[in-house]
C-alpha cells in the first residue's frame, strides 16, 4: 500500500496567527509577533502574535467572568453535549488539523491523523463522564445529614508542549471543561497553530465566549503571567523538569493546585526469557516514534547479557529500514521540531561517541536531507550507566542500550535516576514481571508491551517526572473541589 503524500496546496484556509480571547481573534497590544517554523524546510510558516502580561490578563479576566456567568448554569449533561459536538467538528476537519500539526512540528501526516483520532477519543471520553462525577453521603448518625458536592475549581491554566500539540491540549482541557471550569491555553511557541484553531471550533460548537481562550507566546512572559495571575485557580503543565520546577514554585505563591508531567528516561527491561520479537517490535516504536520526542519513550534499553546481541540485531535491522523525510511526504520519521532541539540531540550523539559507547546504527543526518532538522535513527550499545547518554533525557531518535546480569542489577539501574515516569518489563514469567512492577519507581509500568493504555488509564510520574495524574476519571478530579455540607435535623 502506497502512503499518500501531501503539499501546502492541500491546506484549506489560512494559518491562524492571532490570539483567541473572549470569542474574538485579537493581536497583541504592543504589536509583537514571532515566527513559527516548518522544521522540514526551516522556512517560516506564519507570523504569530506574541502575548504577554496584558493579553494574559484580558484572557484570564474573560475566563473568570464567564466562570461566574452563563457557563455556571450549564448542567453537566449540557457540558458533555458541547464536548461531544466539539469532537464531531474536529473529526470533520481532521485533515486540516493534521496538516497544521505536520507543518508546525514536522511529524508525518499519518501520525498527525492518528493523533487527531486520539484527540476525538479524549473529548468523547470526558464528554461522557461529565454527568457521572458524583459526591457521596457521610454517615454521621440519625441526627445529621452530611454529603459532599463537587464544584469546578475555577479558571484553569493549560501550558502545553510541542511534541503532541493538540493532543496535550485535549488531555487537560477536555476534563477541565467537563468539570465546569473555564480555560486559558498557552501553547508552545514552536507549535501554536492547532491550539488556536481548536479555540475557534469551541466557539462553533456553542461554548460561550470566554470559556476557552488561547494566548500564544513564550514561557518567560506569557507563561509566567498565566501562572502568577491571581484569578487562575489550577495549573496543568507538560514539559521539562527545569520549567516544571519554576511553575511549581510560582504556583506555590498563590497556593494553586498543579498537575505536572515532566521528563523521563524510561527503562525497557528485557529479560532472558522474553519474547524478543515482540520486545524488538515495541522498542522500535518506543524509541523512534515521533522521532523520539515522547516523554514516555523507551529511550533506555536494559538488556540481559544473554540476549543482548540477538535483541539489538533485531532492533537495528528494523530501525535501518525506517524512512526519514518531510512530514508532508509521510515517511516513517519526520524531523526534530526546532534548531534548538536538533542541536541538543546532536550534542548527545557526539558526546556518546566520545564516552566510549559503541554506535550500532545511525548517528548522522540522512542522505539527501541537507535542509531541515533531521537525525537518523540511532542506537548506542555498551553504554556506561553513569554517562550522560544513560542518565539524561535526549528527546530524539536515540536508543541507549545497557546490559545487566541479575534482576537486582536491572532494578538498581532502572531506579537509579531521578526520573520516574514509565517503565516496562518483558518476561514470559508473569510473577517475575509483576514483582518488578511492584518494585519499579515509576508512575506507570507496562508488562510485555509499550505505550499500553488509553484515555481511560491514568498517567503521570513520580520523583522528578511530575506531580498528579491525567486521563481517566482522576483527570477530571483535578478540576473539581470537594465541598462538604452538614445538616443537623
Amino acid at each position: 500500500m502506497t502512503m499518500r503524500t501531501y503539499s501546502r496546496a492541500d491546506l484549506v484556509g489560512p494559518l491562524p496567527g492571532l490570539h483567541f480571547i473572549d470569542g474574538r481573534w485579537v493581536g497583541s497590544g504592543d504589536g509583537r509577533t514571532f515566527e513559527t517554523i516548518d522544521p522540514s524546510t526551516e522556512a517560516v510558516l506564519a507570523s504569530v502574535a506574541r502575548g504577554g502580561v496584558r493579553e494574559m490578563d484580558v484572557a484570564v479576566n474573560a475566563a473568570h467572568r464567564e466562570q461566574h456567568g452563563d457557563w455556571r448554569n450549564f448542567s453537566p449533561a449540557q457540558r458533555g453535549q458541547l464536548i461531544f459536538k466539539l469532537a464531531d467538528l474536529i473529526e470533520a476537519e481532521a485533515e486540516r488539523f493534521a496538516l497544521f500539526e505536520t507543518l508546525d512540528v514536522g511529524k508525518p501526516v499519518k501520525e498527525s491523523l492518528g493523533d487527531l483520532r486520539g484527540v476525538c477519543a479524549t473529548l468523547r471520553y470526558n464528554a461522557g463522564a461529565a454527568d457521572k462525577m458524583e459526591g457521596s453521603t457521610i454517615p454521621l448518625g440519625r441526627d445529621f445529614v452530611d454529603f459532599t458536592m463537587l464544584e469546578p475549581v475555577g479558571v484553569t491554566a493549560h501550558i502545553v508542549p510541542w511534541n503532541y500539540p493538540l493532543g496535550m491540549v485535549a488531555r487537560s482541557v477536555a476534563p477541565a471543561l467537563a468539570a465546569g471550569c473555564t480555560v486559558v491555553i498557552k501553547p508552545a511557541e514552536q507549535s501554536p497553530l492547532t491550539a488556536l484553531a481548536f479555540a475557534e471550533l469551541c466557539q462553533r460548537a456553542g461554548f460561550p465566549d470566554g470559556v476557552v481562550n488561547v494566548v500564544a507566546g513564550f514561557g518567560e512572559d506569557a507563561g509566567a503571567a498565566l501562572v502568577s495571575h491571581p484569578l487562575v485557580r489550577g495549573i496543568t503543565f507538560t514539559g521539562s523538569v527545569e520549567t516544571g520546577r519554576k511553575i511549581y514554585s510560582g504556583a506555590a505563591q498563590g497556593l494553586k493546585p498543579v498537575v505536572l508531567e515532566l521528563g523521563g528516561k524510561n527503562p525497557m527491561i528485557v529479560m532472558e526469557d522474553a519474547d524478543l520479537e515482540r520486545a524488538a517490535f515495541d522498542a522500535l516504536d518506543g524509541a523512534f516514534g515521533n522521532s523520539g520526542q515522547v516523554c514516555s519513550s523507551s529511550s533506555r534499553l536494559l538488556l540481559h547479557r544473554s540476549i543482548q546481541e540477538e535483541f539489538l540485531a533485531r532492533l537495528a535491522e528494523r530501525a535501518a529500514k525506517l524512512t526519514v523525510g518531510k512530514g508532508l511526504d509521510n515517511c516513517d520519521l519526520g524531523p526534530l521540531v526546532s534548531s534548538e532541539q536538533y542541536a541538543k540531540v546532536r550534542s548527545y550523539i557526539d558526546a556518546g561517541g566520545k564516552s566510549g559507547a559503541k554506535l550500532r546504527l545511525g548517528g548522522g543526518r540522512p542522505r539527501g536531507l541537507d535542509v531541515g532538522y533531521f537525525v537518523e535513527p540511532t542506537i548506542f550499545e555498551g553504554v556506561d550507566p553513569t554517562s550522560a547518554l544513560a542518565r539524561e533525557e535526549i528527546f530524539g531518535p536515540v536508543a541507549v542500550a545497557l546490559s545487566f546480569g541479575t534482576d537486582a542489577e536491572a532494578l538498581a539501574i532502572a531506579n537509579g535516576l531521578g526520573f520516574g515516569l514509565v517503565a516496562g518489563v518483558y518476561s514470559r514469567d508473569i510473577s517475575r514481571a509483576l514483582t518488578f512492577a511492584r518494585d519499579l519507581e515509576a508512575g506507570s509500568v507496562w508488562i510485555n508491551g509499550w505505550f499500553i493504555g488509553g484515555v481511560q488509564a491514568p498517567t503521570g510520574g513520580i520523583k522528578e517526572s511530575g506531580v498528579g495524574r491525567e486521563r481517566g476519571l482522576p483527570g477530571i478530579r483535578n478540576y473539581l473541589n470537594i465541598k462538604n455540607i452538614g445538616i443537623r435535623l
